[in-house]
């Protein structure tokens, strides 16, 4: 098996259809159509990944994605029938990794999960990197300020490492969403830039004036020790 997969989806031919993608690409696939059963499943354990749908019955989606996240840095991919974007930053925003739109593809589905998946495996190499009170350990995937350790998700660990390992670079959004998401995004900045809001939260003393993580206007992000 790939990995065990929750899939959380109110509507039951989704959630079927779904389920038997995942299943024939060798995933474990678990299945629950509410908010609480979510919460449920995710807490027994064992979940690598989980599909969820923004609108449910009982909590929604973004009110499991909020109490996920408040504990665990599993990836969380979010599944909206919306056409605007209002679902997708708020999803963004409260934690999720990365999302897809109704209707969609099964193979398109197995591809983000997969690329979720792979950023949840650890890096090669063993150094720590140092840079502006931070000690960045990709061996063990922890991070630490002032000896005490930063809670990040695999998504906010795979961003920070990438602007360490080359301090004072100027990454540009695009090469940030291959090297970090490693997935064809179109151009989609809001997963970089929402991801980026989240990791300063995180990381800076003041996220409002940011010392680490600075934006080049026009262009993207770099890392600076300063």
């Amino acid at each position: 098996m790939d990995g065990h997969v929750l899939v959380v989806e109110d509507d039951p031919s989704i959630r079927e259809v779904t389920a038997i993608g995942l299943r024939r690409s060798g995933f474990q696939v678990s299945t629950t159509g509410d908010g609480h059963g979510a919460l449920e499943h995710w807490r027994t354990g064992g979940v690598d990944l989980i599909v969820l749908d923004v609108m449910l019955p009982g909590l929604d989606g973004l009110q499991v994605c909020q109490a996920v996240r408040r504990s665990s840095g599993v990836p969380i991919l979010m599944v909206t029938a919306r056409t605007d974007t209002t679902d997708v930053v708020a999803g963004l925003e409260c934690g999720a990794d990365d999302y897809l739109r109704k209707p969609f593809e099964p193979a398109e589905l197995v591809a983000r999960v997969r690329a979720l998946l792979r950023r949840g495996t650890h890096p090669e190499e063993e150094t720590v990197l140092r840079i502006g009170g931070l000690a960045i350990d990709p061996a063990r995937f922890t991070v630490h300020r002032e000896d005490r350790e930063v809670p990040l998700t695999a998504t906010e660990f795979r961003l920070l490492l990438e602007l360490a390992r080359r301090p004072g670079r100027v990454f540009t959004r695009d090469l940030l969403l291959d090297r970090v998401w490693g997935y064809p995004y179109l151009g989609d900045s809001r997963l970089v830039d929402v991801a980026v809001q989240r990791l300063r939260a995180k990381i800076e003393a003041d996220p409002a004036r940011p010392e680490l993580v600075r934006t080049v206007r026009g262009v993207g992000y770099k890392l600076t020790g300063h």
